[in-house]
């Protein structure tokens, strides 16, 4: 049975049932020094932890919240390199209830800084960026107004 929407952007392929059908999705992101990583997205951003993975006493990930927002950080094993760049071409871009102007001046508070500041995007929300100590690309955005 397919589902039908009326929805303009709605995207899905009505000529098949066999659709990809998410409940949900974390991004994970491989950092250098997790433990950092953590005390930043916690004590800067704002993430709740809700997991730490160990072994042998040594954090090597862990899994955060803010809001209905997962995040998860991996400690990486250096496989690839103690000169992997991470962070290159990939923006994580979340949206909140809140006044994206407290909340960047909050961040800079806590000793983040903006990559830039808050500002009316062209298409209606009002954001601000950052940038994580692994260069990993941060947008944060008022939820877009259901007016016209």
């Amino acid at each position: 049975m397919t589902t039908q929407s009326d929805d303009p952007l709605d995207r899905r392929d009505k000529s098949s049932t066999q659709t990809l059908r998410l409940r949900s999705l974390s991004p994970a992101l491989t950092v250098a020094d997790v433990d950092a990583s953590l005390v930043w997205y916690r004590d800067v951003v704002g993430f709740h932890v809700q997991e730490k993975w160990e072994h042998e006493g040594k954090v090597g990930g862990a899994a955060l919240i803010a809001g209905l927002g997962p995040l998860l950080l991996v400690q990486d094993d250096w496989a690839q390199g103690r000169d992997r760049v991470k962070g290159v071409g990939f923006r994580l871009h979340m949206t909140t209830a809140h006044d994206v102007d407290e909340l960047a001046a909050a961040i800079e508070q806590r000793g983040g800084k903006l990559d830039s500041p808050p500002a009316d995007a062209p298409w209606g929300p009002r954001a601000f960026s950052l940038v994580d100590p692994d260069g990993y690309k941060i947008t944060i955005a008022s939820e877009s107004s259901s007016e016209g």
